[in-house]
């Protein structure tokens, strides 16, 4: 017999994932639509009671987001700027009825290589935190995606909060991405970069390309080649000139390898520019 359970509080979800396998539900955005006609034959653990798994919150050393938390809440939350390419993914996430239903731990429990919130949080230097009944622990979030549709969530363990450290809340940042159309649409490459700049000179580059790889991935040639550049510079030139290896995409249906990647490349010194030109001493200038 297929079991449901929708407990209240988090203690009670834990000792449930104790007991056996179960496939845990939260918006079901990607669950119902994969499921499609076919009967359900796992049993359903649904968190959408436990209420304190959902908000943004500001701790001493960290900002954590509730694995419940939605891209309407993150469209909706003051957040500092270095946020603002993670808010801009939010607006891309389908349409508004599943931005209000989607939760953010779920787009990267997914594990899709075109969830569009990856590269905002990859920029942000994101951990995800994991409980079981037993233990607690936090892996970056490059060490959580495995592949395609893996992750390193153990069959105990429930995704409880993504954390961005203080330190990384910092500077100005971009999402762009690249689709057949504007909306409602899968990536075809897309783009979260984060600078910090001090007297018009890039002090620090984060620069992460979603789509183009099996798991979005950060692009550190190109970061250590950004950092000690002055605003002024040619820093598209900059972006068109340098090694990517991390990015290797596939021929599809959205698009060839070939055109992935100089999209990629496009897109990123895109995204470069409006950062630098978003970053306070040139709005100030």
């Amino acid at each position: 017999m297929i079991r449901y359970a929708k407990p209240a509080t988090l203690d009670e979800a834990l000792a449930l994932l104790g007991e056996t396998s179960w496939r845990v539900l939260a918006g079901g955005t990607d669950f119902y639509p994969a499921q499609g006609s076919r009967p359900i034959r796992e049993d359903i653990l649904d968190i959408n009671g436990i209420g304190a798994l959902r908000g943004v919150l500001e701790e001493a050393t960290h900002w954590s987001i509730g694995a419940r938390t939605t891209w309407t809440d993150i469209i909706r939350q003051p957040l500092p700027s270095a946020f603002d390419a993670l808010k801009q993914a939010a607006r891309e996430v389908g349409s508004p009825q599943i931005q209000n239903a989607a939760s953010v731990a779920g787009n990267l429990c997914n594990a899709s290589p075109a969830a569009d919130g990856v590269p905002a949080l990859l920029v942000l230097d994101a951990e995800v935190e994991l409980r079981s009944a037993e233990t607690l622990r936090h892996l970056p979030l490059t060490d959580f995606i495995l592949g395609s549709r893996r992750t390193a969530r153990r069959p105990d363990e429930l995704v409880t909060a993504i954390r961005i450290p203080k330190t990384s809340a910092a500077g100005t940042s971009v999402f762009v991405k690249l689709g057949a159309r504007r909306y409602l649409v899968i990536s075809i490459a897309m783009v979260a970069v984060r600078l910090i700049v001090e007297d018009k000179i890039i002090r620090h580059a984060a620069i992460a390309v979603g789509a183009c790889s099996v798991v979005a991935t950060r692009l550190p040639h190109l970061e250590q080649v950004l950092v000690g550049q002055t605003l002024g510079g040619p820093l598209a030139d900059i972006v068109n000139t340098a090694p990517m290896p991390q990015l290797a995409p596939i021929d599809d249906v959205r698009g060839s390898a070939g055109y992935r990647l100089d999209a990629a490349r496009e897109i990123v010194a895109r995204a470069v520019q409006a950062a630098a030109c978003q970053s306070p001493e040139e709005v100030a200038a």
